[in-house]
């Protein structure tokens, strides 16, 4: 797949943030928040010749594995499938319809294009390991991308997992997160103050690239580094803000998760037109 040039991944993520309000204003709920915060992320992974991976054959054995362990902000990773072409963007009227592949969080067993369930924070650096040492046993070159969030480092699990993948030197593991500053409880400052984020995981053995999470040259700048094999696994955090592109949204506690109503839906809307 051809990378996107800057304006085109930008346009990229336009359209994405429009899906991603139409989708949860449809089904009467979600998490726009993150899943807004998320968009340039995820759009720099999959249209940014990041991550190896053939939307016409998600389980090819050569693909890169790509983990999505915040799974509530997946009306975005739902509407970058829709456009790789993995499965037809009409299908993207049916989140969180009883039965629909595309889950309220990414479920493997109504969706299974994925590589693993998820929506209980602090388990997706664990199973992305398991993923990374298995891909090492077996000579595997691709790498394993795990994408989590400010919440989830606040989870004794995610540090258990932050250790092992040290001690095992899996360099082919790479940890992105989404550091938007908030959670469901509030600010993340204020829940559990985690800084210095960036000091922690470098005394942990970890090699750490900080970078702003909105700007797709420093996004594409760092996520080169995860084809690097240094001994050491690599982690990404990205500086985002809750409910990106829309002003009202933008670093307010109540879209964590919400119901939308009309008018800020059409608000919402005509922000990202």
């Amino acid at each position: 797949m051809v990378p996107l040039t800057i304006s085109e991944l930008e346009a990229a993520a336009r359209e994405i943030r429009k899906q991603v309000i139409e989708m949860i204003y449809n089904a009467g709920s979600g998490h726009p928040g993150g899943s807004l915060s998320s968009t340039d992320i995820l759009i720099a992974l999959f249209f940014g010749n990041v991550l190896k991976f053939d939307p016409h054959n998600p389980k090819n054995e050569k693909r890169d594995r790509f983990i999505l362990s915040c799974g509530h902000v997946c009306p975005a990773y739902w509407a970058v499938l829709a456009k790789l072409g993995v499965f037809n963007e009409n299908l993207l009227n049916s989140l969180r319809d009883f039965a629909s592949p595309l889950q309220g969080h990414p479920s493997l067993i109504h969706a299974e294009f994925i590589e693993t369930s998820s929506g209980s924070l602090g388990q997706g650096l664990a199973v992305g390991i398991g993923k990374a040492l298995a891909m090492k046993l077996k000579g595997e070159k691709e790498k394993v991308v795990v994408l989590s969030s400010d919440g989830e480092q606040d989870e004794g699990s995610h540090w258990e997992a932050v250790m092992l993948a040290a001690h095992r030197r899996l360099d082919n593991l790479n940890l992105i997160i989404d550091q938007n500053e908030m959670q469901i409880g509030g600010r993340t400052s204020e829940v559990l103050n985690t800084e210095p984020l960036a000091d922690k995981y470098h005394s942990f053995g970890w090699e750490v690239y900080q970078t702003n999470g909105h700007d797709f040259r420093e996004l594409l700048g760092n996520f080169c580094n995860f084809n690097e094999r240094r001994g050491k696994p690599k982690v990404a955090i990205c500086r985002t803000i809750r409910g990106k592109g829309v002003s009202f949204m933008e670093d307010q506690e109540r879209y964590h998760a919400c119901t939308l109503s009309g008018e800020e839906y059409r608000k919402a809307m005509e922000e990202l037109s």
